[in-house]
């Protein structure tokens, strides 16, 4: 039997064991309903091969291999992953759209005994959904963005806000990325996959609340916003922090100790700033890393870079804003506190 999804959070409602993903390794990489497993019927090389047999000599030959080769993997599957299943699992499994990998697998665990059904249309058909939430419908709750320059501890102040009764997307926690050229935190997840996160945040909003986001420009890293949610972020009333140079720097320092402790790579990204600053203002942020002297250094790429970046940007801004003052970044609870009751003020207006 297929399950049609009417929704994104349709899929999470249905009670399922497992959501089985099986296609090759390289397609779920790029993106997959989240919290599915991979259990490829077919890996990236058996597709390619299949597809080319199907193309260039015959779909017979292709579909009578690509059965082998399923049984194969499926038995892999169930010695392996799937051994100790119980009598009532029940999984969803899905493919690329809703074909044959999904229904040849299926066909194998229903006859063991197992309650199985696939995904109608497979992943084409949640990818649609994706996208009919980020770029067709309305976005859920009035958008309230997080400001503040460098520093200010947005990204922190953001996740202590869901305890004060406040909805948050963070864009940079579902991005991988902390959103400047400093910001790198590991390997971003691709574009679709970002897109598909970020649908389900959006899914889970409630739309009679306001829900906070903290102010990005367009492109996170790699990643891209879809413009939807990137106008109603320009449109936004806004939230912004304040705090002195000194406790800013001070806070990068605590909050960069990855950054820190490697410092090729610190010297490397400074770098990358020269088509922008003169070369004498590159050596000396650099000689600043290197004597390990790291709050000058954040002072300096705040002061010469990116507080003159939020300037240009902001005397643009039309939007009322609320300033939220903090003396220093060493608690946050407190900060978190007032910025809630702002964000509650904006919202009862």
């Amino acid at each position: 039997m297929a399950v049609t999804l009417t929704s994104l959070l349709h899929v999470f409602d249905l009670g399922f064991d497992d959501i089985i993903d099986v296609r090759a390794p390289a397609e779920f990489a790029e993106d997959h309903i989240p919290g599915a497993i991979n259990l490829p019927v077919l890996d990236d090389a058996e597709r390619a091969r299949i597809g080319t047999i199907y193309k260039q000599d015959s779909p017979f030959t292709a579909r009578k291999l690509g059965a082998a080769l399923v049984a194969r993997n499926a038995a892999r599957h169930l010695e392996g992953v799937l051994a100790d299943r119980p009598g009532g699992w029940r999984p969803l499994i899905y493919c690329w759209r809703g074909g044959q990998r999904s229904g040849s697998f299926a066909s194998i665990l229903s006859q063991i005994g197992w309650r199985v059904e696939t995904v109608a249309g497979g992943y084409k058909s949640w990818r649609r959904l994706v996208s009919d939430t980020l770029y067709d419908g309305p976005l859920p709750g009035r958008v309230v963005l997080l400001d503040g320059n460098t520093g200010t501890a947005k990204t922190e102040v953001l996740n202590l806000l869901p305890a004060r009764g406040l909805q948050v997307i963070d864009l940079e926690g579902l991005a991988g990325h902390r959103g400047s050229l400093f910001g790198a935190v590991g390997v971003q997840p691709s574009q679709k996959a970002f897109e598909g996160a970020l649908a389900v945040a959006l899914a889970q909003l409630d739309p009679d609340r306001p829900v906070v986001v903290e102010a990005e420009s367009i492109k996170i890293g790699n990643l891209f916003l879809p413009p939807k949610l990137w106008q109603a972020m320009n449109a936004a009333p806004r939230v912004a922090i304040a705090a002195p140079l000194v406790a800013r720097a001070e806070y990068l320092v605590r909050a960069y100790g990855d950054l820190i402790a490697d410092p090729a790579r610190l010297d490397r990204i400074i770098g990358q700033l020269r088509p922008q600053h003169a070369a004498e203002v590159i050596a000396g942020w650099q000689a600043m890393a290197t004597a390990g002297d790291y709050a000058a250094l954040a002072e300096g790429l705040m002061a010469a870079h990116y507080d003159p970046r939020y300037a240009k940007h902001r005397a643009r801004v039309t939007v009322p804003v609320t300033a939220v003052v903090a003396d220093n970044l060493a608690a946050l609870a407190p900060l978190a506190d007032r910025v809630a009751a702002a964000v509650r003020d904006i919202a009862a207006k």
